[in-house]
């Protein structure tokens, strides 16, 4: 038997001739003569941002994510299918989830606007190219069909103990698999009219019970598969490649011949339909072209947040963004001799930066020293007439949640900055302002973000934001401070 090339989707085998991958991906299926795959999407609602009506509800950026990749997987599996691959989906939890629309409603104004968001139901079985109008219910008493289960029998025979069903299908699809009482669908076969290809959707299995994960008690090889997992998997993939066999000989297409293709034997609705597909292929192209597009001027937007959690270069390229929003001319400078992090000048003066990002650690003078010699170099290039300011930013403690994280430079890097006439500016605080300036057109509060970087030795004190300064006084207001 020809070996397989066999592909995992959101589990793992621990088998050698398998490969895997996550959900969140976007590799070709067209690579695989066998996919297995299982819907989960425990990672978005392990993030979820709220709930709403009872389902994890997902912020804007996770819920675009989640729709563009369920979409992918959608197309892929559809594909896969019709080039005569063997594509079986496992049918895990149904999993209900509120994800955004993009559209929002206001009310109110000034401060007292509300801005609600619009959110729709999801699940991840969108991610599944068949209607299965599945109904979540839990259950191990599951037999083969009277017809359709030829197939999937021999596998039934070895992995019937090992499955259990999560939800019950209400799709109109031919069933393999039923409830023991009640015959409900629990398990389907769905061929492809136009090639050898197939998607089985088959009930649950645990893929990484207790007993397939060495345990604590063995600390050299703690976390690895066991050997019951591996006969497991090896027994369990020889099972699927006699079925993938057993379904292909069942009904195996011929490859139409070259000659069978000549225009001669075409219908003429066959190519209209085929004119019809070009247009429409046209159009998709124009539309993924803006989808990349906007993709690309988000992450390019994203790139801000960097400043929050980030280190080395993502850090400096955050660092050069905010700059630039702040009104600031930005570089980067490498002439072989000297590289600085950061080249930056306004009206109001010229400075040199430094850049760095600490796991679980405070900043401290390491980096002034770095920034001295920079500063030195930079003079004595022959067009340079006068020391650039120099600004240490920091990113202390950058895995924390910035309300946990403790002050950002020690007070020996504190009192080196004012020896040094050095600026010392902590990027979660930049990346507070950066944002007004990106969401907001105020060139004044710009100027007052870029005069206290010039003027400040030691710690910088960016203004408060008009959004702040309005909170405050709002507080005032409200319990009569003065």
């Amino acid at each position: 038997m020809a070996k397989k090339n066999i592909l995992t989707i959101g589990f793992s085998l621990a088998d050698e001739d398998s490969e895997y991958s996550e959900f969140d991906t976007d590799i070709s299926l067209l690579d695989w003569d066998i996919v297995l795959f299982k819907p989960d999407i425990r990672e978005y609602i392990y993030r979820r941002e709220s709930t709403f009506e009872g389902d994890p509800c997902l912020s804007d950026n996770d819920s675009f994510k989640l729709k563009a990749q369920s979409e992918h997987w959608r197309r892929e599996i559809k594909s896969a299918v019709e080039h005569g691959k063997l594509v079986i989906v496992f049918l895990s939890d149904l999993e209900k989830v509120s994800i955004a629309t993009g559209k929002k409603e206001y009310s109110g104004t000034g401060r007292n606007q509300k801005v609600t968001r619009i959110v729709t139901n999801y699940d991840n079985y969108q991610a599944i190219p068949l209607e299965l109008k599945a109904l979540n219910t839990k259950g191990k008493e599951i037999k083969l069909s009277a017809k359709n289960s030829e197939a999937v029998a021999s596998y039934w025979h070895e992995f019937s103990e090992m499955s259990s069903y999560k939800v019950i299908i209400n799709g109109e699809y031919p069933p393999c698999l039923l409830t023991k009482h009640g015959d409900k669908p629990v398990g389907i076969i769905v061929k492809s009219k136009n090639s050898n290809g197939a998607i089985i959707c088959l009930p649950d299995i645990d893929f990484y019970p207790e007993s397939f994960i060495v345990g604590d008690e063995d600390d050299e090889n703690e976390g690895e598969w066991t050997i019951e997992a591996k006969q497991f998997a090896a027994n369990f993939i020889q099972c699927i490649v006699t079925l993938d066999k057993a379904l292909k000989s069942n009904g195996e297409l011929t490859p139409e011949p070259d000659w069978a293709k000549d225009a001669v034997y075409k219908l003429n609705q066959e190519n209209v339909a085929t004119q019809k597909l070009l247009i429409i292929e046209k159009r998709l192209e124009e539309v993924q072209a803006e989808k990349e597009f906007v993709i690309d001027q988000l992450k390019s937007l994203e790139r801000l947040r960097h400043l929050l959690f980030e280190k080395g270069k993502p850090l400096e390229y955050a660092i050069l963004d905010a700059l630039y929003t702040i009104g600031f001319n930005v570089s980067q400078f490498d002439n072989g001799e000297s590289e600085f992090d950061a080249v930056f000048e306004s009206k109001e003066g010229r400075l040199i930066g430094e850049a760095e990002g600490k796991d679980n650690k405070v900043i401290n003078i390491d980096k002034l020293r770095q920034l001295a010699l920079n500063i030195h170099e930079d003079l004595e290039r022959e067009e340079i007439n006068e020391p650039a300011k120099s600004v240490l930013f920091g990113n202390a403690y950058r895995l924390l949640p910035l309300n946990e994280r403790p002050e950002p430079f020690t007070q020996k890097c504190l009192s080196a900055s004012v020896t040094s006439s050095t600026a010392l500016v902590f990027t979660p605080d930049l990346f507070k302002v950066a944002k007004y300036l990106k969401d907001n057109k105020d060139a004044k509060f710009a100027t007052k973000c870029r005069k206290a970087i010039l003027n400040t030795v030691g710690l910088v004190k960016f203004p408060d934001t008009p959004e702040q300064v309005e909170k405050i006084i709002g507080i005032e207001e409200k319990f009569g401070t003065t």
